[in-house]
């Protein structure tokens, strides 16, 4: 072979090797995307996106219509409910000064309570209230006050057989004063949160949390027998000025978002749908728990029955049926109006996945939110055997009802405030933000 043959052999080689090194490398293929899973597993929790951090009402074991149970798998009777979906867990900080930091809020609290005050006491008093080098405390408002509210409580029917709805590890707590004449459960906290209407026949009246009986209530100012101002409990706060206050979002697809909890709500409630019995949107629990969790709607398969932490968050306490002829809550969501037990137009009880453990039979009721009037029947005059449909607890209110029974088995209601029961209650689903 020829120096020149050999020459242009190597030339070629060695074109082709630069050919090699100079060429761009084509790209990996992608492995398939795997389709979206739809269910939100048991460990899952809401991620929040703003200032108002939902805690988880702590609730751990499951119930059915009146007992503890095994928690239901998907397809069984019961499945949905709160210890089905554990969110942001309580975490205190005690802080060694007789002040508790809750680290999912932000938000400081007092750690005792002292001496119970009026309602005008406590306002005045968050003014020049001076703690652990602090002076910029307030009352707290309903929803500050119930981010504290821990459903592992239970109300039995003496003291001792009870367990508070509050941490007792960080926050100190007293029953009422049974030697005074009050009764046990009388551990009521103030919140600076009014109610815009009125309750019973008249009464200017601010909402609290009964942390005795795991309960919201709006409470009359004075007593309407002696017209002397009622005491309360205070557990003043401060830091996270937002704590509390919804940004929602209407997605144009049925459903609001809130920004500030990540949550995301439907737009519509049950009433707009032909379920229940009676096809009008009122369920019991257990139906309530299948439909949320049967729901397919706006595209999304993983709707859920909301807690009872997570349905107070949605509720606007500027609103009421008697101040601004609406159910309290953003006009941004759809609220199906009801007839009352009077036959007046107003707005129904939402339900909760929340057991409320309460009474001689804990486990057999289940917490819900009253978007309208929180109504009760009293006599009137007392005593007399006379009764008047009042709204007791104030639209708002956070009470709870039978799982299963007939309301036509409490023609006066239940309880000293006589609250009315109605059992098949409506549903506003709740899923979690998509990221």
């Amino acid at each position: 072979m020829g120096k020149a043959h050999i020459l242009a052999v190597l030339l070629f080689a060695a074109s082709l090797l630069l050919l090699a090194c100079t060429a761009v490398p084509q790209a990996p293929v992608p492995a398939p995307t795997p389709a979206p899973v739809s269910t939100i597993p048991p460990e899952s929790s809401p991620e929040t996106t703003g200032a108002f951090v939902i805690v988880d009402t702590g609730q751990t074991k499951c119930y059915d219509n009146s007992r503890t149970v095994s928690c239901p798998q998907p397809g069984q009777a019961f499945y949905g409910q709160d210890a089905r979906y554990q969110g942001k867990q309580p975490d205190y900080q005690d802080n060694g000064d007789g002040t508790v930091t809750d680290l999912n809020t932000g938000l400081m609290w007092q750690k005792g309570t002292g001496e119970k005050m009026t309602w005008e006491e406590a306002a005045l008093g968050a003014e020049s209230f001076n703690l652990a080098g602090y002076t910029d405390w307030r009352m707290s408002s309903i929803k500050e006050l119930y981010s504290l509210i821990n459903f592992t409580g239970l109300t039995g029917m003496t003291e001792s057989e009870s367990t508070p709805y509050i941490d007792t590890d960080y926050f100190l707590f007293n029953y009422g004063d049974t030697n005074a004449g009050e009764r046990f459960i009388d551990s009521q906290y103030i919140s600076s949160t009014r109610y815009v209407s009125i309750t019973m026949t008249g009464d200017v009246t601010a909402f609290g949390v009964n942390f005795a009986d795991g309960r919201i209530k709006g409470y009359g100012l004075t007593n309407p027998s002696t017209r002397e101002n009622k005491k309360f409990y205070v557990r003043y706060v401060r830091g996270n000025n937002d704590y509390g206050i919804n940004n929602f979002t209407d997605n144009k697809d049925g459903t609001i978002t809130d920004l500030a909890t990540g949550l995301q709500w439907m737009q519509v409630d049950s009433g707009t749908f032909n379920v229940g019995n009676d096809g009008d949107g009122k369920l019991n629990w257990e139906q309530a728990l299948e439909w949320a969790e049967n729901l397919e709607y706006a595209g999304y398969s993983d709707w859920r029955l909301p807690n009872a932490k997570e349905l107070q968050g949605i509720v606007d306490y500027t609103r009421s049926p008697d101040t601004t002829n609406s159910a309290a809550i953003d006009p941004v969501f759809t609220t199906t109006p009801i007839k009352d037990e009077g036959g007046n137009t107003n707005y129904a009880f939402y339900w909760t996945g929340t057991t409320h453990l309460d009474g001689r039979e804990p486990g057999h009721a289940a917490v819900y939110v009253a978007f309208g009037e929180a109504l009760g029947f009293m006599k009137f005059p007392p005593n007399s055997g006379t009764y008047q449909l009042l709204d007791v607890h104030g639209a708002g209110a956070q009470r709870s009802d039978p799982k299963i029974g007939n309301p036509e088995d409490y023609p006066h209601g239940f309880g000293p405030q006589g609250d009315v029961r109605r059992i098949y209650n409506f549903v506003r689903c709740v899923r979690n933000a998509s990221p």
